[in-house]
């Protein structure tokens, strides 16, 4: 999934030198979280084989992950409100380092998990990784923002969450060789498949951390936030929040049951069902490459040449992939419609917001009536126009917040936990209707975030907050 925005107003003690060191360093952070989230769209349909779980139980696995979000987040935000800002206070550097060890021991916990064999185990064990990857989320982000010039700030960020979704792309295809095909199919499969790839997470993750202890990075100095709840008073945060809230679970639910929807609609088994993740995730790496440049002042032929550059190395990518033709002129086309509601909503965010939700509604509707190979891309193509949603969302919501612009940040992050609580309602709904019809269920999220694109973005405040 996208990362988080800036959330502090903390500046560089010394804004010279040379900080690609770093840069590089904090971007693969960006790929190891988005890496190890996505990896739990291979986690759903291998521990609901393994523990027989409905769709609605198995939803639970995102519910134990992004509730670590809200819980995290709204203990940060607590703790703002009435002392300041937390990370001002043991700076960025060990704020990173204190959320790559929390995941590193959420990613060894699955080596118990496996031992005893419990479902609820699993499910800690993914809320204490999740934990350390939201410290890693409000640490890093603004951590990549200072590293520099302000002026440049904005491709830095877009630069590392492009690695983000590098992560989230290749996820599935990986996860699904090392869980699936590594134990030689579905009916060979035990607990034991997650021990090694995720003691493996966790030693890199450590490996990380232990790297950023000893590496001279740039020091900060900052301000503490302000206190108290006015931040509410602003109606443009409030509907911003409820934004990202069904984004994110819309999102995730809609991703969660991707594997086993292909094998209803398909008949494709995990192995094969599972590759296809990655066009999903990797339509929003795509799209956000595009939306770094399309979204700017810059001259129409300018965007079009990058746009251009963007498709032929996405479909280039693909052919090498799968080595098929048919697959690369699907992919093809679903990045030509990508790049034609770039062009209708002529580089203005919230319009882009509503051009992106509406399309979106539409592929949904699409993967309801049709069938088979229709189905299946419609769903797909989602990812592309997913793409932008998160951060354009974010930024329209903290928009001339002022003074409350971290407290409004943690209110945004608190509300990823959508994906939490959208996942498991869409699995009961699934358990209901079947797999295709509960496609419906993220429709009213969508046509919300359409609103908030149109209306719900508009700068107000109550006169009294």
């Amino acid at each position: 999934m996208a990362s988080i925005a800036p959330t502090s107003t903390t500046t560089l003690s010394d804004n010279k030198g040379n900080y690609t060191i770093p840069l590089i360093i904090l971007t693969t952070l960006f790929f190891m979280w988005g890496f190890i989230t996505c990896m739990n769209d291979i986690l759903i349909p291998y521990l609901q084989g393994i523990f027989k779980l409905t769709p609605a139980q198995a939803g639970f696995i995102q519910s134990a992950f992004f509730g670590a979000y809200f819980f995290i987040s709204l203990a940060y935000f607590l703790i703002s409100v009435n002392l300041g800002d937390p990370l001002a206070r043991i700076g960025y550097k060990n704020g990173i380092i204190m959320g790559l060890v929390t995941a590193a021991i959420g990613c060894a916990l699955f080596y118990p998990a496996a031992e005893s064999k419990l479902y609820g185990v699993f499910l800690l064990a993914l809320f204490v990784l999740a934990s350390g990857i939201t410290i890693l989320q409000m640490a890093a982000n603004p951590y990549v923002a200072l590293l520099g010039t302000a002026a440049t700030s904005s491709s830095r960020l877009n630069l590392t969450q492009a690695f983000n979704s590098f992560g989230t792309t290749i996820a599935p295809i990986i996860g699904t060789k090392l869980i699936f095909e590594s134990m030689g199919g579905k009916e060979h499969m035990t607990a034991d498949a997650v021990k090694t790839p995720y003691l493996f997470l966790a030693g890199t993750l450590l490996a990380i951390a232990v790297l950023i202890a000893f590496s001279k990075l740039p020091k900060f100095t900052g301000e503490t936030i302000e206190k108290g709840l006015g931040v509410l008073k602003f109606r443009h945060l409030n509907l911003g929040v409820i934004g990202i809230f069904l984004y994110v679970g819309g999102e995730v639910a809609i991703g969660s049951y991707l594997i086993k929807y292909f094998g209803e609609l398909m008949g494709y088994n995990e192995i094969v069902g599972g590759p296809y993740v990655s066009f999903y995730w990797g339509g929003a790496m795509v799209g956000r490459f595009i939306g770094a440049v399309s979204l700017t002042d810059r001259p129409i032929g300018q965007k079009l040449s990058f746009m251009g550059l963007v498709t032929i190395l996405a479909v280039s990518a693909v052919f090498y992939w799968r080595q098929d033709l048919t697959v690369a002129f699907i992919t093809l086309g679903l990045i030509v419609g990508n790049c034609v509601a770039f062009l209708i909503g002529r580089s203005a965010p919230a319009r882009t917001l509503v051009v992106f939700s509406l399309f979106v509604v539409a592929l949904l509707l699409l993967t309801i009536f049709s069938d088979a190979q229709v189905a299946m891309w419609s769903v797909l193509a989602i990812g592309l126009f997913n793409s932008i949603m998160f951060p354009t969302i974010f930024t329209l919501a903290i928009k001339d917040l002022g003074k409350y612009t971290s407290q409004g940040s943690s209110l945004l992050i608190m509300a990823i936990v959508g994906g939490a609580v959208m996942t498991p309602v869409m699995g009961i709904i699934i358990g209901a209707v079947g797999y295709q019809h509960a496609f419906a269920f993220p429709i009213v999220a969508y046509l919300f975030i359409a609103y908030y694109g149109w209306k719900g973005y508009e700068v107000k405040q109550r006169a009294h907050g």
